[in-house]
């Protein structure tokens, strides 16, 4: 494994070196609140067995590795930014991981998209939805529109830079950490195995840099061997890479290796839910109220969901 994430921090160095732009910052692009130029992909994924919400991995004895997530998304009002110096950490440091974009952020940020596409086996893309659209709240219909969109604009933007990755994503994970029974079957049904996380690595600013050690202890002790850690890469909350720098820092001094969510699951047996949540169930719930009855930010539901 090792090997491998050496060739592959090696080939991502060579392709990349972002250099961070004015374009990479919130709302510097200008909202799009239409649908996409495809509603539906032509790839279409077979479904699957409902095996609920994934939150971590048992691996075998001494197995220490896990996987280090990233939501890249923004709601149907707003756009939100791309955290290129979290990816160019992620280069720097040949760390393997796995990120979850939006549909309409992964059009916001087109060109950056195509670049991450083009970067090599170093990243992974998962589906979060359109626009951060609530499964417990979207109807069938909707969250249909909301995958299902984001599935297509990945593969307009894979078609334009014929990388050689999946012909789209086959990893889904829930806005807000929200869903549903209903939900849950419609997301086997489309093919997507639906991952969480056991470990919420942010909790409020970390642009202080000794706030962002404190948070990085806490972290850490909350991680174990087959753990799925979520962080953000759209500039939301703020001081993403000073926390993830001191968490890479103390897991690897810990023994532990990092892989994408994909090869965690290969690794060992997936343990789940059948309620997502942040750290304890029932601590989202007062979410779906305060982002609107489709999750993405408007008082009344979109017309298209």
């Amino acid at each position: 494994m090792k090997s491998k994430i050496l060739l592959l921090f090696i080939l991502s160095a060579l392709c990349c070196n972002w250099k961070i732009e004015s374009r990479d910052q919130r709302r510097a692009i200008s909202n799009n609140s239409e649908p996409p130029a495809r509603l539906s992909p032509l790839h279409q994924l077979p479904a699957l067995k409902d095996e609920g919400i994934i939150r971590r991995v048992k691996l075998p004895e001494g197995v220490k590795a896990v996987a280090l997530t990233f939501d890249m998304c923004e709601l149907d009002t707003v756009t939100t930014g791309c955290d290129m110096a979290v990816m160019n950490f992620l280069v720097e440091r040949g760390i393997p991981a796995t990120l979850f974009m939006g549909g309409k952020w992964i059009r916001t940020h087109s060109e950056r998209v195509k670049e991450i596409m083009k970067a090599g086996e170093l990243f992974e893309i998962g589906n979060h939805n359109w626009s951060h659209g609530n499964c417990a709240l979207l109807s069938t219909e909707g969250l249909r529109a909301q995958v299902l969109w984001t599935q297509a604009q990945y593969e307009l933007l894979r078609e334009e830079t014929g990388a050689d990755i999946p012909e789209v994503p086959t990893l889904f994970r829930l806005p807000y950490g929200r869903s549903s029974e209903k939900a849950l079957k419609t997301l086997s049904e489309l093919g997507l195995r639906v991952i969480q996380w056991d470990v919420a690595a942010e909790a409020g600013d970390n642009t202080n840099v000794k706030r962002a050690k404190r948070s990085a202890q806490t972290v850490a002790k909350m991680t174990r061997p087959g753990s799925i850690l979520l962080f953000h890469a759209n500039l939301v909350p703020k001081g993403t890479l000073n926390l993830l720098r001191e968490v890479v820092d103390l897991l690897e001094a810990d023994g532990y290796e990092f892989v994408k969510v994909s090869e965690l699951l290969e690794m060992g047996t997936p343990e789940t839910v059948r309620d997502g949540y942040f750290t304890k169930p029932g601590d989202n719930y007062a979410l779906d109220k305060k982002f609107g009855v489709d999750g993405t930010g408007r008082k009344k539901r979109a017309s298209h969901f």
